[in-house]
């Protein structure tokens, strides 16, 4: 959270983004009258979220940035360019060794990782994903962390102080962080502040971070800032990854690894 935002500030004006995914414009009038707070507090939320590249200013309110990366069920991502994701996540899965200790986050894309850990052998895995967690569990060279918390049924993941708590008693190799908008200038983003306060903390006890990704997120901005595209080592992408990305991936000195399609 940043200087001078609230939780109720954060869940007011996760709200107004989810209000606009439905109906794709806004009045002032109209959010200022459901949330029960004056004018010039919508406004300055809507200030906000225009700076974010969430949503662009009309008179009077605002609308849909198409650009915007929103928070969608964990079903409905599975479904989007499925071969896609599993190419991905099969390359991904070639960067984990035997021995390694590593993070898994929620998301479609890591969760398409675990059918190739299967012949690793000695790993440890801790996922914040009831439905990784699940899927790895019958594995007997994997050891199996979950972190413990409240449960987003939307994306099956777990969220909360506790969460952040268990981390901060490991350190791990590798985090495997999966994106929701991926922008040069913004970082890597995802819609729930929730989800994005444990994945700093996942960034913070992990030796690597690789950000796992199809070409669709690149210059997608989303709402809540997890790290800087300089805080990365490693991107896990597909051949459709912008020119521009690449190249300024590669002066980063960020190694870009490709799954063709």
């Amino acid at each position: 959270m940043t200087s001078g935002e609230t939780i109720n500030t954060i869940q007011r004006r996760e709200k107004i983004i989810h209000l606009l995914d439905n109906e794709k414009t806004v009045s002032v009038n109209k959010l200022s009258k459901l949330f029960k707070v004056s004018t010039v507090t919508i406004r300055n939320d809507l200030n906000h979220l225009e700076e974010k590249g969430c949503v662009l200013r009309s008179y009077g309110g605002a609308m849909l940035n198409k650009a915007f990366a929103f928070d969608r069920p964990l079903l409905d991502k599975s479904r989007i360019n499925p071969m896609m994701k599993n190419k991905i996540a099969q390359k991904a899965a070639e960067l984990v060794v035997d021995g390694d200790r590593i993070i898994l986050d929620s998301g479609s894309t890591t969760a398409a990782m675990v059918p190739y850990l299967r012949k690793k052998q000695n790993l440890i895995v801790l996922t914040n994903a009831l439905n990784i967690a699940y899927d790895l569990v019958t594995n007997t060279n994997i050891e199996v962390i979950i972190a413990g918390g409240n449960v987003r049924k939307n994306s099956y993941s777990i969220f909360g102080s506790t969460v952040e708590q268990q981390l901060k008693m490991y350190h791990f190799n590798k985090l495997f962080l999966g994106v929701d908008g991926f922008d040069l200038t913004a970082g890597v983003t995802t819609p729930n502040f929730a989800e994005a306060t444990v994945n700093k903390v996942m960034c913070e006890v992990s030796g690597q971070i690789i950000a796992i990704t199809d070409s669709s997120k690149f210059g997608r901005k989303s709402f809540c800032m997890i790290e800087k595209i300089n805080h990365i080592q490693t991107v896990v992408t597909d051949s459709n990854i912008p020119k521009d990305y690449l190249m300024k991936l590669h002066t980063l000195g960020i190694k870009v690894v490709i799954a063709d399609i």
